[in-house]
């Protein structure tokens, strides 16, 4: 019966008749695609002239991580709003469901599908008859596949046919791994997926200098489970077993080096299974004088590269982005994502798709994340803002499936330094006032920045904790309390730039301080900035925010696109900022600060060190 009130639970707060209509008719609304399926409602309606057949049946064979299948379907009575399920694992009837006390009309399925097409955008004929070739890009998951034919909508689904099942040859194997920096500037994290328990191998990182001998790394292993979840959907419909993620620490790096991995697991039999080979070049030395390039970025989400769960209206320029990111990659140092990750809102396996998606850049260079709401908010779990944007995740997947270096990784704040950059990545999901916890941490971190080494002094959050121009209808142009409780400590510690997502748009600000500008300069800053750049960079690929009327005297440029900021630090004295669109790549607001060490220790308006007449 719990079971039974949570997913009534999850209904009140879900219209799935309205949302799937408006989602089918191309209008995007922001809306988690598998949300909109009533799948427990789903009845059987079988058709003994239907059929669902999909090949070819395992994939994989030569090591490959997705592949590409081709399912035919034949319906004696089409719709157009018939539509395609794939659902991991091939069997998803009640066998599958936990314990309930109550009898459940046939087929009960308690499980949401992966992902989903309807069968008439695949095939403009299919209505007319009812036949249709529709092609899906499955990556590997741990389990087996099968595909589905739905009658009734995404509201009122009845089952219609089943395929058979396909799988990979190796469901278990080692992927998707995701680097991060460590907890100092020599050492490097490894994170993966696989379907190894600790019980059935050993998980390790064979890696080394590139060209030379190489040497092994045992990994940790962690997972979690349905009751680590704190609320429906990711508690109910939105379960899938994550499997198990490993994390191996190399330690001791040289700077600036090249070294070549690849993720291992010996099992209890003696043999070994191998993932393909990558690369990452080691941070520099903190401080180093070289060339320094970072990538930032919010809310990006994911999407389907064969067009499945209408992510063109969900995540629309999640592609563009990852792609930009993935042909620059060379000019790429390290990658921060600032909160609102993959918008699984609770449906575990979009994990899993996000880190196949993100795997070229995140293989390859550092992947830091922030914590945002879609990663966190969850109703009496101790966030600090108390809604469910998280689907009931409540943090625990983002603090499992990546590695950050914070003291506490359910307390997502955190400090890392990059050559000339000093990072401190606020939890905007915990208190950050004055007094609080994070707010003693956020002094420290400003504070440890040595500026005579590292001058470029970063902060980072996923909520708006500074000046945006989309606040306007509350008047606050940012989080209330935000700016009250951290722009003096901004100024204090003289930040360079603070970076912001959760609002979907670019933004950029003059040098500003308590609502005012503090250097008329717009484009070549030289000397003395005198405030910080707030930065509102939440146009990595989810549904767009829109400006408010209110022209703010702050507010130095607007777009409503999808893009991301890179910063080149080309020494001590020299930083260029630049913004670019998610479609072309190419340069639409940029600005330089050049300044000497002595700028750096200015005296600006409340920022001022004590001095004291004697000598």
């Amino acid at each position: 019966m719990e079971y039974l009130f949570i997913l009534f639970s999850l209904l009140q707060c879900l219209n799935f008749g309205s949302a799937a209509a408006a989602a089918h008719a191309g209008n995007g609304d922001g809306v988690q695609p598998l949300s909109k399926i009533a799948i427990h409602k789903a009845v059987n309606a079988f058709h003994e002239n239907a059929s669902v057949k999909a090949h070819p049946t395992v994939l994989g064979t030569k090591g490959e991580d997705s592949g590409w299948i081709t399912v035919e379907v034949e319906c004696p009575k089409p719709s157009e709003d018939d539509w395609i399920a794939v659902f991991s694992p091939a069997n998803f009837n009640s066998s599958t469901c936990p314990p309930s006390g109550d009898m459940e009309e046939a087929p009960y399925i308690c499980s949401a599908p992966i992902k989903y097409k309807y069968a008439n955008d695949s095939n403009a004929k299919y209505k007319r008859t009812g036949k249709a070739s529709i092609k899906f890009q499955l990556i590997n998951q741990r389990a087996d596949f099968s595909f589905a034919l739905f009658s009734g909508g995404l509201s009122d689904p009845k089952l219609v046919a089943v395929s058979n099942p396909i799988s990979f040859a190796n469901p278990k194997a080692p992927l998707y791994p995701r680097l991060s920096q460590g907890k100092s500037w020599n050492e490097m994290t490894v994170t993966w997926t696989s379907g190894y328990n600790i019980i059935e191998a050993v998980s390790f990182v064979e890696w080394g200098l590139k060209g030379e001998s190489q040497t092994r790394s045992p990994a940790g292993m962690l997972t979690f489970h349905r009751n680590s979840m704190c609320a429906p959907p990711a508690r109910t419909v939105g379960w899938r077993d994550p499997g198990f993620i490993h994390t191996s620490f190399l330690k001791d790096l040289w700077p600036n080096s090249v070294y070549t991995y690849k993720l291992g697991h010996k099992l209890l039999n003696g043999s070994y299974v191998w993932s393909k080979s990558y690369s990452f070049k080691s941070s520099p030395f903190p401080g180093q004088d070289s060339l320094q390039r970072v990538i930032i970025f919010g809310d990006m989400g994911k999407a389907e590269r064969d067009g499945s769960n209408e992510y063109s209206n969900y995540q629309p320029g999640s592609l563009n982005t990852t792609d930009q990111l993935i042909k620059d990659l060379k000019n790429i140092d390290i990658v921060f994502h600032i909160g609102d990750i993959t918008y699984a809102n609770g449906y575990i396996s979009q994990w899993d798709q996000f880190t196949s998606q993100v795997e070229p850049i995140a293989s390859t260079v550092p992947y830091m994340i922030a914590s945002g709401n879609h990663e966190r908010d969850t109703p009496n779990s101790g966030s600090f803002y108390d809604g469910n944007d998280s689907g009931g995740e409540c943090g625990v997947l983002a603090e499992t499936m990546f590695y950050v270096p914070a003291e506490n990784r359910a307390k997502f704040w955190y400090s890392t330094d990059y050559g000339m950059f000093h990072f401190c990545i606020a939890d905007s999901e915990h208190d950050w006032r004055e007094g609080s916890e994070q707010y003693k941490f956020i002094e420290k971190c400003l504070a440890s920045a040595d500026r005579q080494k590292q001058p470029w002094l970063i902060f980072i959050a996923h909520r708006v904790l500074g000046y945006s121009s989309s606040y306007w209808k509350d008047g606050s142009f940012g989080e209330p309390m935000g700016r009250e409780s951290l722009q003096g400590l901004w100024q204090k510690y003289k930040v360079d730039i603070a970076f912001f997502g959760h609002i979907h748009n670019y933004e950029r600000t003059c040098p500003v301080y308590q609502g005012q500008c503090m250097n008329s300069e717009k484009s070549n800053y030289s000397g003395a900035v005198n405030g910080t750049i707030n930065i509102v960079v939440g146009g990595g690929g989810s549904h767009l925010s829109k400006f408010g009327p209110i022209q703010t005297s702050w507010s130095l440029y607007k777009d409503s696109d999808f893009g991301f900021v890179k910063l080149t630090a080309f020494n001590h004295s020299y930083l260029l900022f630049e913004y670019k669109k998610s479609s072309d790549g190419k340069v639409y607001d940029s600005f330089t600060i050049s300044r000497d060490y002595r700028d750096v220790l200015a005296c600006v308006y409340d920022g001022c060190e004590p001095t004291t007449l004697g000598y």
